[in-house]
């Protein structure tokens, strides 16, 4: 089913141009009934879908989906209002960014799916680069699966300029064992916003990643 309409589209298309407190403060409503509302029944229902495939994901769309509200405290851009609707989906959803999760990301220019970890702490990139190391046949497998390179293409992060001395050599082979993040993304047409079948290619996007995210989760433990 749609849980969506256009003026989920022209509500951030407008969004965009008038990004102050007057103009959503009018508009309001429209963002409480073309937006919010729809956007959690969006989640729930990805939420639902995805907890039969992992045991751990037990949240609820309140947990993963991220306030429109911006923090512009320690920012040089002060437009108060994100210009998408944003939800993380992992097992204690947007407090925790420490296991690999799924984030997806609704907005008039684009609709992303992110999965693997965009930030890894200290203690797990070095088991992650070590797990790597020892199953690197694995990793250039799954790298290269059908659906991987047809969703996301490849893995994306911040490298390190000199990586460990014991990791040297094999980031001539595999580059991406300097690499501080792994994380990947598709990318739709707004569009597919309004399709009875959206949420079915998130699903798609979701099994895409299964098999990369299953990998980088037993690395890091």
């Amino acid at each position: 089913m749609s849980y969506f309409n256009q003026d989920f589209i022209d509500f951030f298309t407008e969004l965009t141009k008038n990004n102050n407190r007057e103009w959503f403060n009018e508009n309001k409503p429209r963002y409480e009934f073309s937006v919010k509302k729809p956007f959690e029944l969006c989640v729930e229902e990805i939420i639902h879908r995805i907890s039969e495939e992992e045991e751990d994901i037990r949240i609820t769309p309140k947990e993963a989906i991220f306030r429109i509200y911006r923090d512009v405290r320690f920012s040089k851009d002060k437009e108060p209002y994100k210009t998408h609707a944003s939800a993380v989906i992992s097992p204690k959803g947007r407090k925790d960014f420490t296991v690999p999760g799924w984030y997806i990301q609704l907005g008039a220019e684009d609709v992303r799916f992110y999965s693997g970890m965009h930030v890894m702490e200290k203690d797990q990139l070095q088991r992650f680069r070590e797990y790597i190391a020892a199953n690197m046949d694995e990793f250039d497998s799954l790298l290269k699966e059908k659906d991987f390179k047809k969703y996301f293409g490849k893995i994306y992060g911040e490298q390190h300029k000199r990586v460990p001395k014991e990791f040297q050599e094999l980031a001539v082979k595999q580059p991406l064992i300097a690499n501080k993040q792994f994380y990947f993304f598709a990318k739709l047409e707004p569009k597919k916003i309004l399709s009875n079948t959206f949420t079915d290619q998130l699903m798609k996007c979701y099994f895409a990643s299964r098999n990369m995210n299953n990998f980088i989760k037993d690395g890091i433990q």
